[in-house]
């Protein structure tokens, strides 16, 4: 307290005229515009030479979001072409591998070839609807395709190795490759 005042000590300017408040703050026309019941106007970029080179960064992550994105549609209509025609990916998978084996069980193939293009695309598609979401919100993506394509592998590789299992002689063939 002060001499002979009983109010107690003012803090934080709560005491302070519109003009010593004005005097204090960094943006004086803030107070102005809210006194006359206007919306303050946007605070200035800190670069204002260069505004630009803020936005460098939210761009290039764009463009890597969007390279990811079309680099995975094209291994996804590629797997999934591939993988509606099971036994002949699986014989081509043999050959690739330099191993004699052919792929006789042709109904599990395409049953579990058909849910493994299946996990592909819906997989795909939730990544990307993942993706579209963050990069609309201004968020940080590039993550959310690597993210969803190791994802979406696991159960597709699960329903391929379904598929590999269901034909023993293929499997005996592949085996023979690791006994060399």
């Amino acid at each position: 307290m002060t001499d002979g005042d009983e109010r107690p000590r003012p803090q934080y300017g709560e005491y302070a005229t519109p003009e010593e408040q004005r005097a204090r703050i960094q943006r004086p026309e803030v107070t102005e515009s809210l006194e006359a019941g206007v919306a303050p106007a946007p605070e200035p970029s800190a670069d204002p030479v260069h505004p630009a080179a803020q936005t460098r960064g939210a761009l290039a992550d764009r463009v890597v979001t969007v390279g990811l994105l079309v680099y995975g549609l094209l291994n996804v209509v590629g797997g999934i072409i591939l993988l509606l025609d099971f036994p002949e990916f699986a014989d081509g998978y043999a050959r690739s591998l330099g191993v004699d084996a052919t792929y006789t069980a042709l109904s599990a193939g395409h049953v579990w070839g058909a849910a493994a293009a299946i996990v592909l695309g819906v997989g795909y598609l939730v990544t990307a609807w993942l993706t579209w979401r963050r990069l609309r919100r201004g968020r940080i993506a590039f993550w959310v395709p690597v993210a969803g394509a190791i994802v979406t592998a696991i159960p597709a590789a699960v329903c391929i190795s379904m598929a590999f299992g269901a034909d023993p002689a293929y499997v005996s063939g592949l085996s023979q490759l690791f006994l060399k």
